[in-house]
């Protein structure tokens, strides 16, 4: 991962991230967003672990960041790689509202929609997307069932993890069987030391009708 490459986005793009900052701590006042609320601390924490995966992304790629939250790594990615088609994807519609108040005041042109992955999965958005990432949703089984469904074959799926090691073990039979397989991690630190990984999980086959399964399964009873 080229470090000083982000930083230098991060700079480039200083007036749009600042703007992105100020909605995200005027929101967070009334819904919780966010727990670090320092600007260099996001500006490290989020927004730069957020575009650590950029050249990750093909051009012109069509991205679903599921479970997306504040925003993250979905609209840093979109503030820096403008050539994104970004779908923005989350079960809480108050997120929704915020990412699509930062869309407006950003002019990223994101669609935010509301619903939750394991029903996207099932729907009209099964395999429609060249990336999909997640960051901080769940652990690795877990989330290889909500965001591989969503994945195309010959796509990719971006794991945004800290330490990924041991969930990575745990993971193989479940990414087998969603049609992937990982690709490379790629690991990195922050300018602040933190260390971080990116698991790339390539489509390599059609996922199963039963997957998503829906109904919570995918927590209470990850594929192992």
């Amino acid at each position: 991962m080229d470090k000083t490459k982000t930083l230098q986005l991060l700079a480039d793009k200083g007036e749009q991230f600042k703007k992105y900052f100020d909605l995200l701590i005027e929101w967070n006042e009334k819904i919780n967003l966010t727990a670090i609320t320092q600007f260099d601390e996001v500006m490290t924490k989020h927004f730069e672990d957020s575009i650590s995966g950029e050249s990750l992304v093909p051009q012109g790629a069509k991205l679903c960041d599921v479970g997306t939250g504040a925003g993250f790594p979905g609209v840093p990615l979109k503030i820096v790689r403008d050539d994104v088609q970004l779908t923005l994807m989350d079960s809480l519609n108050k997120r929704i509202n915020f990412l699509q108040t930062v869309s407006d005041n950003l002019g990223l042109d994101a669609r935010c929609i509301h619903t939750r992955a394991e029903d996207a999965g099932k729907g009209a958005h099964r395999e429609q997307f060249d990336v999909v990432t997640a960051r901080a949703v769940a652990r690795l089984n877990t989330l290889c069932e909500y965001c591989l469904p969503l994945v195309k074959v010959g796509g990719k799926f971006l794991a945004y993890k800290a330490l990924v090691d041991e969930e990575l073990a745990e993971s193989q039979k479940a990414i087998k069987i969603l049609g992937g397989k990982v690709e490379d991690i790629v690991r990195f630190d922050l300018s602040n030391g933190d260390s971080r990984s990116i698991v790339v999980i390539s489509k390599i086959s059609p996922t199963p009708n039963k997957y998503p399964r829906g109904k919570g399964k995918e927590r209470s009873a990850p594929i192992v």
